[in-house]
C-alpha cells in the first residue's frame, strides 16, 4: 500500500493517539507515527503540540525516519524556539557521524532552521562540515553559509566562513566548486557593501572553467552566471575563455545554453576589434538558440523572448535562420506573437518575399489576436524594408476586399503609418479606405481613418460628409477618436475655409462647451484662440511637415538592452524589464551592463555605482592610511551612445528642430586676444570657503573652493600657518563617498612658515571606492602635517561633476524622458533669477549643462537640458521662465532621482553667479 493512506485519516482525538504511538517502544510503529504527523502537517493541520514527541524521535540509525523529523523541525522550529534548542546536541552529533548523508542531511537541516538561538551553535559543526573529507558534505554546507548569511551577516564574516568558501573555490570536486560559486554569488547579492566578496582573478576563472566541464547542469549554470561578471584582461584572455565555454552550447539543458549564449555576447562585446573572430562566434551561436525551438511550447517561449533580445543586439546571429521562426499550425498563441515579433525584426530585402508570403497566409487564420499582429506586421515591413513597401500596400489592399472586420481595422491603423513613412506615393488607395468608413467600430481604426481624411482633406471631394458624419455621435466616442476629429475639422476648414466655416464652429463648440474632457477642451480652445488671432500661424503650426515616423519603434532603449542582455537566462529577459522593476530589496540593488566595445577589463570603465548605505564613516576615516597611496585611477569615460533613454505628451515639438539657443556674445573679444587679456573662467568656481578654521587645526587654517578645469574636477585649497612654528610633511586623504572622488595626485605643499600662506591645487579623480554620504555630496577630508592630523568635512559642488560628455541627441532626449517613469520628475523653483533664456543656456553650457532645444508657449520660454555625472548617471531638465518673472520652475528626470538635491543646488549656485 502506497504512502496515500496518511492523508485519509480524519478522526478526532488524532493528536493524542499520536502521542502515545510517537512514544512507543517498536521501531516500525515510532515511523508510522512520524509519517502520519507529517502528512497532517503537509495538508495544513497544527500538530506543533507533539514538538517534544517528535524531537525525541531524532535519536535513531534509521535514515528514513531522521529525514522525516528534520522536515518537521524545519516546520516548525520558528514557532517553538525554545523547544528546538533541545535538538541542538543531536544535530552536532549527526555532525560527526560516521556515514556522509547523515552529516550532510543534520548541517543543511540547521541551516535551514531560522531561528537566532540555534545559529550560534551551528557555527562549529559547519566549520568542520567545511573541511570534511566528503564532497558531498561539503558542498551542502557551502550552500548552509549562504543560508546563514541570509540570517546573520555579520557572524558569517566574524566566524571566517567566507574565507573558507573562497578555499571551496579550489576544491578537487567540481560540484563542490559549483556550490560555492552560487553560495558566493548569492552572498554578494545581499551584501550591503556594494563590493565583490571575492575577486575574479585569472587564476580563480581558470578553476571555475576546469570545474564547468564536470560537473552537473544546474553546477555549470552557477559558474556560467559568476562567469559573466568576470571582465577578461585582455582580449586574448577573452578569446581564450570564449573556446573553452563554446561547448557548452551543445549542451542539452537549456538553461545551460543560455547562460553560455550571456558569456558569449558578453565577451564578444570586447572582442568587437577582432572582426573574424566574432563571426565565427555569431555562426556557432545560431545552431544552439535554433535547437531551443524544438523542446516544449513553454521552454520554446522562454527562447524566444532571449533571442529576441539577441536579435535587438546582433540581428547578423540568425539573419539566415528566418524559416525556423515561422509558426506552425499547433504553436501557442504566445509562441506565435513572439515569433511574429523576431520575423520582423530580421526582416531584410532579402528575405522580405518569404517573410510577406507567410504574413499573408497567417492574415487568414481564425485566431483574431494573431491575425491583428500579422497584419501590423505587413505595415511594420512596408516601413522597415523599403523596396517592399508597394508589395506590402497591394497585400493590405488585398485583404481590405476580404472585407473581414477586425482584419480592415487593422489594414487601416497600419496604412495610416505607410502615409507618414512614404507622403505623396500611395494616397491612390484613399478611396478604397473610405468606403470601409461604416464597418470601422474600434478607437484605433476610428482615428486612424478620421486623421487619413484630415491629411488628405483637398484630395477627397466629400471630406466635410464624411467628418459630419463622425460628429453626429461625438460625445459617445472614445478620447483618441475626439481629438482626431478635432484636428481633422481644424486642418479642412484651412484647406477650405469657404464651405466648412459652420462645422469648425459646431466642432469647437462641442470640444470646448460640451465636453468634459480636459485634453479635449484645451486643444479646442487652442484652435479656436488661433484660428480667430491669426490665422496664417494656425496654418504653420496644424498643416507643419510631419517627422517620417522612425523604421524600429518598438526596439528596446539600449542601455537597458545591454543591462538585459547581462540578465539573459533569467526572468528579466523573459519580462524585458531589468530586475529593479519586479524585485524589491537587496537583490536587486546592483546593475550590470556591457562592457563598451572593444574595452577589456583593464580599460574598461566604471558603470553608474549602486551606492551602499553610509555606515562606520568616521572609523573609516579614522583607519585611513594618510600617507598611502591614491588608487588607480579609471580611464575617461567613453561618449555616451547616441540611444540613451529619456520626455512627455507634447514634447515632440522638439524633434521639428526649433531655434537654437543664440550664444551670448565674448566680453573680450578679438581685441582681448590680440592685447592678451584673460578671458573670464571657463566655468563657475565658487568663492573658498574656511573648511579647518586655526583654532580646531592647531594654527593650521584651511580654505578651499571646488572648480572643473581640463574635463578634471579640482579642489583649490590655501593653507595658512597661524601657529609659531613651521609645519611640514602635508599629505591628503578622502573618505569613501558618493561619487567615488579621491586624490588624482599629490599634495604639493612644502613647508609653511610660521605666518606664511600657500595655495595648493590638487586634481581630482573619480572612479575610486563608492559609499552613500548624507547629504549625497558631503565629502570628508583627513590632512595629516608634522603636527597631527585634522579632520573635517566639506560640500562638493555638483557642477565639477558634469561631464563634457553630456550633451544628447533631441530624438534620444525625447526617448528617454518618456521612458523614465513620472515617479523619477522632481520639481524645483527657483527665486530671483535674473537673465534671458539665451543668457541661461550660454551660462550653464559653460558648466557642462546642455540645452538641446527651446521653445516659446504661450510667452513662456522653455529650455530642455541634459547633463552626465562622472559616475555615468544621466539627468534631463525642463527650464519654464516667463521674460519679467523672477521666478522659474526647473524640473529634473533621472534614473536615480537622490541627485536631484545637489544638481538643484549646483544650478541655482551657477545661475545666480
Amino acid at each position: 500500500m502506497t504512502d496515500s493512506k496518511y492523508f485519509t485519516t480524519t478522526k478526532k482525538g488524532e493528536i493524542f493517539e499520536l502521542k502515545s504511538e510517537l512514544n512507543s517502544d517498536k521501531k516500525e510503529k515510532k515511523k508510522e507515527a512520524v509519517k502520519k504527523v507529517i502528512a497532517s502537517m503537509t495538508v495544513g493541520k497544527d500538530v506543533s503540540a507533539l514538538f517534544p514527541d517528535v524531537v525525541n524521535c531524532m535519536q535513531t540509525d534509521n535514515l528514513e525516519l531522521k529525514k522525516l523529523v528534520y522536515l518537521y523541525l524545519m516546520n516548525y522550529a520558528k514557532s517553538q524556539p525554545d523547544m528546538a534548542i533541545m535538538a541542538v546536541n543531536t544535530f552536532v552529533k549527526d555532525c560527526e557521524d560516521s556515514n556522509p548523508l547523515i552529516r550532510a542531511l543534520a548541517v543543511r537541516t540547521m541551516g535551514c532552521i531560522r531561528v537566532d538561538k540555534i545559529t550560534e551553535y551551528l557555527c562549529e559543526p559547519l566549520r568542520k562540515c567545511l573541511k570534511d573529507e566528503d564532497p558531498y558534505v561539503r558542498k551542502t554546507a557551502a550552500v548552509c553559509v549562504a543560508k546563514l548569511y541570509d540570517i546573520s551577516p555579520s557572524m558569517v564574516e566574524d566566524q571566517g566562513f567566507l574565507d573558507q568558501l573562497k578555499e571551496l573555490l579550489s576544491d578537487s570536486n567540481p560540484m563542490v566548486v559549483a556550490n560555492a560559486v552560487a553560495a558566493l554569488s548569492e552572498i554578494n547579492e545581499a551584501s550591503v557593501s556594494g563590493h565583490p566578496l571575492v575577486e575574479m582573478n585569472a587564476p580563480t576563472i581558470n578553476k571555475l572553467l576546469t570545474a564547468l566541464n564536470e560537473c552537473t547542469e544546474w553546477g555549470q549554470v552557477f559558474i556560467l552566471d559568476a562567469l559573466s561578471n568576470y571582465c577578461p584582461r585582455d582580449s586574448r584572455e577573452a578569446h581564450s575563455i570564449c573556446e573553452r565555454i563554446t561547448p557548452r552550447l551543445a549542451h542539452a539543458n537549456a538553461a545551460v545554453v543560455l547562460s553560455a549564449v550571456k558569456v558569449l555576447m558578453k565577451l564578444m562585446e570586447m572582442l568587437s576589434d577582432e572582426t573574424e573572430l566574432v563571426n565565427t562566434l555569431s555562426r556557432k551561436l545560431a545552431p544552439p538558440l535554433v535547437t531551443l525551438l524544438s523542446a516544449e511550447p513553454e521552454v520554446q517561449y522562454v527562447a524566444l523572448r532571449n533571442i529576441n533580445l539577441v536579435v535587438q543586439k546582433r540581428p547578423e546571429i540568425l539573419k539566415h535562420e528566418m524559416k525556423v521562426f515561422f509558426v506552425k499550425y499547433n504553436d501557442p498563441i504566445y509562441v506565435k506573437l513572439e515569433k511574429l515579433d523576431i520575423m520582423i525584426r530580421l526582416a531584410s530585402q532579402a528575405n522580405i518575399a518569404q517573410v510577406l508570403g507567410e504574413l499573408k497566409e497567417y492574415a487568414t487564420e481564425v485566431d483574431v489576436d494573431f491575425v491583428r499582429k500579422a497584419v501590423r506586421a505587413i505595415g511594420r515591413c512596408a516601413i522597415k524594408v523599403e523596396p517592399s513597401a508597394e508589395r506590402c500596400v497591394s497585400t493590405l489592399l488585398e485583404l481590405i476586399q476580404t472585407k473581414v472586420n477586425y482584419v480592415v481595422q487593422e489594414a487601416i491603423v497600419v496604412i495610416k503609418d505607410i502615409f507618414r513613412k512614404y507622403p505623396n506615393k500611395y494616397e491612390s488607395i484613399i478611396s478604397t479606405l473610405c468606403e470601409n468608413l461604416d464597418t470601422l467600430d474600434e478607437p484605433e481604426a476610428r482615428a486612424s481613418m478620421v486623421w487619413i481624411v484630415g491629411e488628405y482633406a483637398e484630395r477627397i471631394d466629400n471630406a466635410d460628409e464624411l467628418l459630419d458624419s463622425f460628429l453626429e455621435g461625438f460625445h459617445d466616442e472614445n478620447a483618441q477618436v475626439q481629438l482626431q476629429l478635432l484636428t481633422a475639422v481644424v486642418k479642412l476648414f484651412l484647406k477650405r475655409p469657404a464651405d466648412t466655416q459652420e462645422l469648425v464652429q459646431h466642432v469647437l463648440s462641442l470640444a470646448t462647451q460640451d465636453s468634459d474632457n480636459p485634453d479635449l477642451r484645451d486643444r479646442g480652445f487652442i484652435y479656436w484662440r488661433l484660428l480667430s488671432t491669426d490665422p496664417a500661424a494656425a496654418k504653420e503650426v496644424v498643416l507643419a511637415d510631419k517627422p517620417l515616423i522612425s523604421e524600429e519603434t518598438d526596439l528596446l532603449e539600449p542601455t537597458l538592452l545591454d543591462e538585459l542582455i547581462c540578465h539573459i537566462s533569467s526572468l528579466a529577459s523573459v519580462y524585458h524589464k531589468p530586475p529593479t522593476a519586479f524585485v524589491e530589496g537587496r537583490a536587486a540593488g546592483v546593475r550590470k551592463s556591457l562592457p563598451a566595445r572593444g574595452v577589456t577589463g583593464e580599460e574598461s570603465v566604471p558603470q553608474a555605482t549602486v551606492i551602499p548605505n553610509q555606515e562606520s564613516l568616521i572609523g573609516d576615516l579614522l583607519s585611513m592610511d594618510i600617507g598611502g597611496g591614491a588608487p588607480n585611477a579609471s580611464g575617461p569615460a567613453p561618449a555616451p551612445a547616441s540611444n540613451l533613454d529619456l520626455l512627455a505628451g507634447g514634447l515632440d515639438v522638439l524633434l521639428g528642430g526649433g531655434p537654437e539657443p543664440t550664444p551670448a556674445p565674448s566680453t573680450t573679444g578679438l581685441l582681448g586676444d590680440i592685447f592678451g587679456v584673460a578671458a573670464p573662467p571657463a566655468s563657475f568656481v565658487p568663492l573658498k570657503q574656511c573648511w579647518l578654521p586655526a583654532d580646531k587645526g592647531k594654527g593650521l587654517e584651511i580654505w578651499g573652493t571646488f572648480s572643473r578645469q581640463g574635463g578634471q574636477p579640482r579642489v583649490e585649497m590655501t593653507f595658512t600657518n597661524k601657529a609659531m612654528q613651521p609645519m611640514t610633511g602635508f599629505a591628503i586623504q578622502l573618505n569613501k563617498n558618493s561619487f567615488g572622488i579621491y586624490p588624482g595626485g599629490a599634495l604639493s605643499v612644502g613647508a609653511v612658515g610660521a605666518g606664511a600662506r600657500v595655495d595648493a591645487p590638487l586634481p581630482l579623480a573619480t572612479g575610486g571606492p563608492v559609499q552613500r554620504m548624507e547629504p549625497l555630496n558631503n565629502l570628508q577630508v583627513a590632512v595629516k602635517n608634522n603636527i597631527d592630523v585634522f579632520y573635517f568635512a566639506c560640500l562638493i559642488p555638483a557642477h565639477i561633476l558634469f561631464t563634457e560628455d553630456g550633451q544628447l541627441d533631441k530624438r534620444v532626449f525625447l526617448t528617454t524622458w518618456k521612458e523614465i517613469p513620472a515617479a523619477n520628475e522632481v520639481q524645483h523653483t527657483i527665486n530671483n533669477l535674473v537673465g534671458t533664456a539665451d543668457t541661461i543656456a550660454h551660462k550653464m553650457s559653460l558648466n557642462n549643462v546642455f540645452t538641446i532645444a527651446k521653445r516659446n508657449v504661450e510667452g513662456q520660454d522653455m529650455l530642455y537640458q541634459s547633463l552626465k555625472l562622472t559616475n555615468n548617471i544621466w539627468v534631463l531638465l525642463e527650464l519654464k521662465l516667463q521674460p519679467g518673472n523672477p521666478e522659474a520652475t526647473l524640473s529634473l528626470k533621472s534614473r536615480t532621482v537622490e541627485v536631484a538635491t545637489c544638481i538643484f543646488q549646483a544650478y541655482e549656485a551657477i545661475l545666480k553667479s
